[in-house]
Order: structure tokens, then sequence, then C-alpha cells
């Protein structure tokens, strides 16, 4: 046993300057587990509760109180329990909220204490936080999402379509996969100055940010990037797109306001479609607003068969969501971010019902994030396969890849999921 001793918590910043929650669990025997969490812009409705003040301080976005609930009666309950049983401990953190998705003491009050329990388990046994997640397994370094071109919530709505990313399908190791990113990357910069844009501008997730004059047009940039960085599109380098599309769907009708167009959802999909046959697209993320059913089962005849259809505010880190999306047969991959849902173990039964249906699964970070390096650990513990945590720029990103590197450096039993973790994968 490893009984917790003390907690306390504190008010920090995440990546955008907005404050968020961070937490400390000391435990007897000398342990300490520290996590500071993060928090979306492009946020579903279905996610769990993010605890707010309210009031003028920091336009209403401090989080006092969600500490207040921390230092008190989530200290009270956890004080003098097992910290090596995560799945008690993040139980009775529900049950002391008491709500289904968490509005009295706040998800990112119980992810703070979720985590940093989880950090000090791992720390009093002496072992790697990813080594304590997976026992005996070798260390599986997922393949690298990497934010290249941002829009949407992420850029001020530049273009509509939210990111526009680079997957090193073709790289045998994690250090080959990083580094390809991030020579498309710089390629891609060079390519939008040469053509004219202003390239100081950087995305919440350290993308580059332009105004280009449609949503096609990142595609046609991205892929130059590609080439222009001597990689071959396709084969060694392919796209994945994150239309985010909630966040333009107005009564009914997908808004492109950079464009002044409005599509249904087969013509989206339909467009969608369209840039598949056209670039070395290998995943597409919230194709179809949260609720749209329809859309989303059309987009699965459509899409799913060729790419991997990623579902995000579909799915939303919820089991009762993925369920229902498994047992209707729409997409074929899961996108799992802890602070959707508030707790370890529901994260991690989500990854374990998605690989047991069959669904890829792709841990990722959120816009507004922390320096912290726990989800890489995360994404190597629960073998994941792919990890999207933004660009190759800004230390809240830059440390969940160090942090992989190190891992690969380290372990010479280390896998690399590779392209092989995509679902499915195109065979051409």
């Amino acid at each position: 046993m490893a009984l917790i001793a003390d907690l306390h918590a504190w008010e920090a910043f995440d990546s955008r300057g907005t404050p968020t929650v961070g937490c400390a669990v000391s435990l007897e025997n000398g342990s300490e587990g520290e996590a500071t969490v993060p928090s979306g812009a492009s946020t579903g409705s279905h996610e769990a509760h993010e605890r707010r003040d309210g009031g003028e301080r920091y336009g209403g976005r401090g989080v006092q109180d969600a500490v207040a609930a921390l230092r008190t009666e989530v200290g009270t309950e956890l004080v003098g329990r097992d910290v090596l049983d995560q799945e008690g401990i993040d139980a009775a953190l529900r049950a002391l909220d008491g709500t289904p998705n968490l509005t009295r003491l706040g998800a990112n009050a119980v992810l703070a204490a979720s985590v940093a329990c989880a950090l000090a388990a791992a720390r009093s046994q002496g072992l790697p936080f990813w080594r304590a997640l997976c026992a005996d397994l070798a260390p599986l370094l997922p393949l690298p999402m990497v934010n290249v071109i941002s829009g949407g919530a992420h850029a001020g709505g530049l273009i509509d379509v939210q990111d526009f990313l680079v997957v090193p399908i073709g790289a045998a190791t994690f250090v080959e996969a990083i580094e390809w990113a991030s020579r498309v990357r710089s390629a891609t910069a060079t390519v939008l100055r040469d053509r004219g844009h202003d390239t100081s501008l950087v995305a919440d997730e350290g993308g580059l940010a332009a105004s280009l004059p449609s949503n096609r047009a990142a595609l046609d940039v991205l892929l130059a990037g590609i080439e222009r960085s001597g990689l071959e599109p396709g084969a060694e380098v392919a796209i994945a797109v994150d239309v985010a599309a909630t966040q333009f769907l107005v009564d009914g009708s997908y808004v492109l306001a950079s464009e002044n167009r409005s599509l249904r959802a087969h013509e989206l999909v339909d467009e969608l479609a369209g840039w598949v046959v056209d670039y070395p697209i290998v995943s597409i993320e919230d194709a179809l607003g949260e609720d749209d059913e329809a859309g989303w089962r059309y987009a699965t005849d459509r899409l799913a068969p060729s790419v991997q259809l990623l579902g995000d505010d579909l799915f939303v880190t919820s089991i009762e969501r993925l369920s229902s999306g498994i047992e209707q047969g729409v997409a074929n991959a899961v996108l799992v971010k802890p602070n959707q849902v508030g707790t370890l173990t529901d994260a991690r039964r989500v990854v374990e019902l998605a690989q047991a249906a069959g669904y890829a699964t792709v841990l990722s970070a959120r816009s507004g994030e922390t320096e912290d390096s726990w989800l890489a650990d995360l994404a190597v513990g629960w073998r994941t396969g792919q990890l999207k945590v933004g660009s190759t720029t800004r230390s809240e990103r830059t440390s969940k890849w160090n942090r992989l590197l190190r891992i690969e450096s380290e372990q010479q039993d280390a896998m690399f999921a590779g392209g092989a973790a995509l679902a499915p994968l195109p065979s051409g």
C-alpha cells in the first residue's frame, strides 16, 4: 500500500493564459505526484463540465472555487486512501461529485486529482509513469499527428477547417517520424512566405496561421510543403484534417464563412471525399457536427472504407457515446482526451472499449495545454498507437514529443506503431 498523506492545489495558467488547476498529492512514503491540467477551446457540448468562478476576475475564467474544493472536500476524501488503487480513487471522486458530468466539483478539479494520484503511484513504485500503466508489455511509441496549418477556433477563423496535420506514415522510428514532421512544418512555412503570407502568427497549438483564399488552399500549401521537404507525399508523409464541423454548424447547415458558402451535410462529406481523392489524406476528424446522426452515417459509408474517420466531439471520450457509435457502426476511430471525461479510469475504459471493437485510438492534448508531459506516458502505457498534441513548436507541445524521444532512447525494446496504427491503413 501507498497511502495519501496530503493534497495541495493551486490556480495555474494554461498555454493560452487561461487559469487552470494544478494539484500535488503527497504520500506517507515521501513520494509525490503533480499535475496541471489542460483546457479546450473547441469543446463539444457533451464534455464533462469545467468549473469556473464567474465574475470579473480573469473574465470569469478563474478556478479558485475548483482549487478550494480540492483543498477541502477532495483532500478530505482522498487522504488515507491507497494511491495504488486508481479505480477506487476515481470512483470516489465521481461519487463525491455526485453528478453525471462533474458539474459540482468540475472536471478540471477531478482530473487534476486523478492524474496527480496516478503519478504519485508510479513514483512510489520507482517506475516511469508509462511502465506503471502497461506492466511488462514492451513500450509502444505512438504515430504522431502534427499540426502544421491551423484555422477555426485555433486561429481566429482565418479559414474554417480547424487543423491540417502531417502524419509520417512511412517512418520507421519515433525519432524519424518527429523529424520528418518538423521538416514539413519548416518547409510549409517557407512555401507560405514565398507566396506572400506572414508566418509570424502562430496558432494555439503551434501551427501556422495564414489568411488563405479557401480551405482547399491549405491542402495545396501543405502538399507543396511536403514536396519541398523532400519527402514523398502519401508514401512517407500523409495528411490528416481536423474539420471540427460542430464549430461552423448553423441551423442545420455547415457555414464556410471564409468562402461565403453554406453546405448541407452530404455536400460537406462529398467535398471531403473529393479532397481524399486529390490529396494524400489518411485521417479526417469531426467531419460532421456532434449530433448530426444522419450525416455521420453518410460520412461513414462514404469515407470510412478509405480513411480513418475520427470522432472527437462525436464521442467526447464517453463510454456511452462510443458504445452507441460502435453499435451503429459510425466512424472507425476515437479521439481520447482525459479532460473530456474527468478521470484516467474513464478515459482508459474508452481506449479499451474502442480497441476491443476494432476502432483506432488517438490520444490528444487540448488547445490550452500545460508543460506537463504525462500525456506522452499515457500514449505509451495505454498503447493508443497515435498521439495528437499540436505542432513541433511551443514548449507545451514539445514537452510531450521530448518525453517520447527520451523513452525511445532509453528503451531498447521500444516499438513504434507507425502507419499501421491508422484505421484503416490505405492500400494505395
